[in-house]
């Protein structure tokens, strides 16, 4: 059973999908705006977001960037758009996965347990906590310090960071971090990676000219290091 959050502003939709989701044993809390989303999901925590993207207060897509900058909560995105193009997009912008209208109540339940099974793996073999040097970084509880002092993240920099502390003295190249953490392997946007470091540097206290954990290795990659 998973508490999950549906963001549709179809009355038929909504009824039939809340109807699909509290007999496969789910408990459902529909709501038909972005905004009121947002605020549940800081609030409340649910298990799961179904994000519909025709939303009228806040386009689906900004909704999900919004969302993503909140929150790691895991999000299937509904949507009529079936080009590769807008599907890569979603998923860059963080959706977990994604279902194209019109679907049955099977297809998605199966896309929602196959979600929250990869949530609930993730979060158990996650170590507790990693350390290097004063940076301290807690992936169950997608929390990280420096120094004693809270880092505000979004989900995609924590994610970064965390791939990058959990492989200290590795060379990790743009394309891994593409393929591994934004799960996409587009080419030609390496450019990405590079704003989210030069975000992450910047939180660090540190910059590309003056490193202390973040090391670009040229031509190759980032690499994460013990600061002296």
């Amino acid at each position: 059973m998973a508490l999950i959050l549906l963001v549709e502003d179809d009355r038929n939709i909504t009824a039939a999908l809340t109807r699909a989701l509290s007999d496969a044993g789910h408990v459902v809390r529909p709501v038909g705006q972005a905004g009121e989303a947002l605020k549940i999901c800081t609030e409340d925590r649910p298990d799961l977001v179904i994000l519909d993207l025709g939303l009228p207060d806040i386009d689906g897509t900004d909704a999900l960037r919004m969302l993503r900058s909140v929150s790691a909560v895991p999000v299937i995105v509904a949507t009529a758009r079936r080009s590769e193009a807008d599907i890569i997009q979603l998923l860059s912008d963080g959706a977990d996965d994604y279902v194209t209208k019109p679907f049955s109540a099977g297809h998605i339940l199966a896309r929602i347990a196959a979600v929250l099974r990869r949530s609930r793996i993730a979060v158990e073999t996650a170590p507790s906590v990693i350390t290097v040097g004063p940076l301290e970084i807690n992936p169950r509880q997608r929390r990280a310090a420096l120094g004693g002092q809270a880092l505000q993240l979004t989900r995609r920099e924590f994610d970064v960071l965390t791939y990058l502390a959990e492989r200290v003295g590795q060379v990790v190249s743009r394309r891994e971090l593409l393929t591994e953490v934004w799960n996409q392997t587009r080419i030609g946007e390496e450019q990405t990676i590079d704003v989210h470091i030069s975000w992450l540097r910047r939180k660090l206290g540190e910059t590309a000219a003056a490193p202390r954990f973040l090391h670009t290795v040229r031509g190759v990659g980032v690499m994460m290091v013990e600061p002296r």
